[in-house]
């Protein structure tokens, strides 16, 4: 009885397993690797999305502002006293900043002389927010106001000096976190769009009744979040890896 010649079998046997869970191996490498960008990404999406509205509730704040008047400090904002007003004009004057000072808490307090409600007076910049809007008639598009290129990581700069930090994290991650956040931009520009239906609500009113007016203003915000690339210095915003357009209307009292 002959016996075939198996010699080496064991060999080439386990260079074929090897090679399969090499490929394996190299597979759930690239697997995982791509679910971590991809996570990656999906966090910068979240983050951009955020940072849009933060663009939107800056909006909403001078829209605020310049309907309530803006907030000044009764210390230094009335330093500086008109020259060459008339008695009644003077009298006025200090009528004002006494009803000013008498009104603020903690030093601050409303401007209430300067209360506005802002129409379209300026032409939009155009920007990659800008365009990013199909639904907005680029032809003489005019409006309220428009901020553009500001800077997440500045309005946020206390986070970054505030003493409990250096117990939560060491100073260099301190350092290139706040980096980090100086890539995110966020830009908004206002419209009013006219007359609207404003309603008041509050716990002071009946649950059958209702408190309607037709003297309100609305006004639309378009606002975007940017994550600009790696060191792009803080005055360029042309060319975003992200961009998050957001958009609302706000109805305030007349």
């Amino acid at each position: 009885m002959k016996h075939k010649n198996e010699k080496g079998f064991a060999l080439i046997l386990s260079l074929v397993l090897l090679m399969v869970m090499s490929l394996m191996g190299g597979a759930l490498i690239v697997i995982s690797s791509t679910d971590h960008q991809s996570n990656n990404s999906s966090d910068e999406y979240q983050q951009a999305f955020y940072v849009a509205e933060t663009a939107l509730l800056e909006a909403e704040k001078s829209i605020i502002n310049n309907m309530m008047g803006p907030w000044v400090n009764v210390d230094t904002a009335f330093t500086d006293v008109p020259t060459g007003m008339t008695e009644g004009e003077k009298e006025e004057w200090d009528s004002m900043v006494e009803n000013i000072t008498n009104a603020a808490v903690g030093g601050l307090a409303r401007n209430t002389d300067k209360r506005d409600l802002p129409t379209n007076l300026i032409a939009a910049t155009v920007t990659p927010c800008f365009n990013s809007f199909r639904n907005i008639a680029r032809t003489g598009f005019l409006v309220t106001e428009h901020q553009v290129n500001k800077n997440f990581g500045t309005l946020i700069q206390a986070v970054f000096t505030d003493a409990n930090l250096d117990d939560l994290a060491k100073p260099e991650d301190i350092v290139r976190e706040k980096v980090y956040m100086e890539r995110f931009r966020y830009e908004y520009f206002i419209t009013n769009i006219g007359p609207a239906e404003y309603r008041g609500a509050g716990s002071s009113l009946k649950k059958t009744s209702t408190n309607v007016q037709t003297s309100g203003t609305a006004y639309k915000i378009h606002g975007c979040g940017y994550m600009m690339p790696r060191e792009t210095p803080l005055s360029e915003f042309e060319d975003p890896d992200i961009l998050v357009p957001l958009e609302t209307v706000v109805v305030l009292s007349n």
